[in-house]
């Protein structure tokens, strides 16, 4: 079942100029209600899996420093960006401020680049895939403007057991369990942050071998908006299922067990949907393809770690660096283990804590560079500008030139800039003495 929500027109390289323009002079005096040092417009690249609050996260951040907005969604969410955007605007103007301080384009790959390129935008932020990243940078590269990239990730929850070898409580291990639950399967695993792999230690990997099959095999495709019993929705797109299916197949012959799920499924209520599977592997290991490819799908990995080192080695074996996830009792090595694994955010017995908390967000690595969200990422958002101000200058004591330093020079300048390296860098209190002496005898 599908419904027609309304039809976007895609945007020109003239409408495009025109929704520049307008924001500019739109910033001009929404800059006065705040900080003067501000980037004035600013770009957003949004990918499609949370619509809403991809959109709306830029923009708060761009007026909240000063600035004007362009928001790019993607082509899977042109309708929902352009309307959020009518919210936002409407929004401004019942506060009394130009709604032009927003705007929304939609358009298609060929006309991006007269948008990454332009000289009117003075920062971009860029969330999506790898490939597209080096478009972007490229283009924008053109126009020198800063570019923060965030990418997709491979993120681990890594497990720990006590170094006793005593199993954890059984109510931690429930919480641990039900957390990886919706790391996983959240949103259908369309989530760049969601967890894709599970790393565990023996004690802990034998507990979830138990466990997550039979809660992973009940878990309930469908529509929330006809049903309220339902726990994992559809894909936004089945493009990508013949690689999943071929990544899982290829896994199982390579050693990897199948106990749930592993293909698309074809829902008898919703024929028209893009629904895959809820699939659980066991025994992966990190040279199946599958353990180094973000699936973006709502696939949980397990793989087995012999030692906090190896779960940290296993965790770092891909070419991506976003979050993870690290869990354990108190006596294990928490806090050594998130500093070794290689990623822009760790959560230590949580799982993306640090997004709720609207820390610094960004990853490394394969994952992108710069940081959106928390100070860093508003920092980002501004023209950090160094000004100095002589501290007594209305005692009438300002910066001069010392006489045996002014031009033209006199034949003792030497000498007295001998003396002032001495007095600041002079190793012992001697020399200290010494370049005092010269510095004071060349004025």
């Amino acid at each position: 079942m599908s419904e027609l929500l309304g039809v976007i027109n895609p945007s020109t390289p003239d409408g495009i100029d025109r929704a520049i323009a307008r924001a500019q002079e739109a910033q001009h005096t929404w800059a006065l209600t705040t900080f003067s040092q501000r980037r004035r417009v600013l770009k957003t690249l949004l990918n499609w899996n949370y619509p809403f609050h991809n959109l709306l996260g830029p923009i708060i951040s761009a007026l909240f420093t000063g600035n004007a907005i362009i928001v790019k969604g993607s082509e899977q969410t042109a309708w929902s960006s352009n309307y959020f955007v009518e919210i936002v605007k409407g929004a401004l103007v019942a506060c009394g401020h130009s709604p032009e301080l927003v705007h929304a384009v939609t358009c298609w790959p060929t006309t991006a680049e007269h948008l990454t390129s332009h000289p009117g935008i003075s920062h971009l932020t860029f969330i999506g895939s790898k490939p597209v990243a080096h478009h972007v940078c490229t283009s924008a590269a053109k126009s020198l403007t800063p570019v923060v990239v965030e990418l997709g990730g491979k993120d681990a929850a890594i497990i720990l057991d006590a170094p006793n070898q005593k199993p954890m409580p059984a109510s931690e291990l429930s919480r641990i369990e039900s957390i990886i639950m919706r790391g996983v399967f959240q949103s259908a695993g369309q989530n760049c942050i969601g967890i894709e792999r599970v790393v565990a230690m023996p004690l802990a990997y034998d507990y979830l071998l138990s466990v997550l099959p039979p809660r992973i095999r009940s878990l309930r495709l469908g529509n929330s908006l006809h049903s309220l019993d339902i726990d994992v929705g559809a894909q936004v797109s089945p493009l990508n299922f013949g690689k999943l299916e071929s990544l899982i197949a290829e896994a199982v012959s390579q050693g990897a067990i199948l106990l749930a799920g592993g293909k698309r499924y074809n829902h008898p209520e919703y024929p028209s949907g893009h629904y895959f599977s809820p699939t659980l592997l066991a025994e992966v290991t990190t040279d199946m393809r599958i353990a180094n490819e973000e699936c973006f799908a709502p696939i949980c990995l397990l793989m087995r770690a012999e030692s906090p080192s190896h779960a940290v080695e296993i965790t770092n074996s891909t070419i991506y660096g976003l979050g993870c996830s690290v869990f354990g009792p108190s006596s294990s090595p928490l806090q050594s283990v998130a500093a070794g694994v290689k990623t822009g955010m760790v959560a230590i017995n949580d799982f993306a804590a640090y997004y709720a908390v609207q820390l610094p967000f960004g990853g490394v690595r394969g994952s992108g560079y710069g940081r959106f969200a928390g100070e860093e990422g508003l920092r980002g958002l501004c023209n950090g500008k160094s000004i100095c101000v002589d501290r007594w200058g209305w005692m009438g004591v300002k910066t001069a030139i010392p006489a045996g330093l002014d031009y033209p020079m006199r034949e003792t300048a030497w000498e007295m800039g001998k003396g002032v390296v001495e007095l600041g860098y002079g190793e012992t209190l001697r020399r200290k003495i010494r370049g005092l002496r010269r510095m004071i005898g060349g004025m």
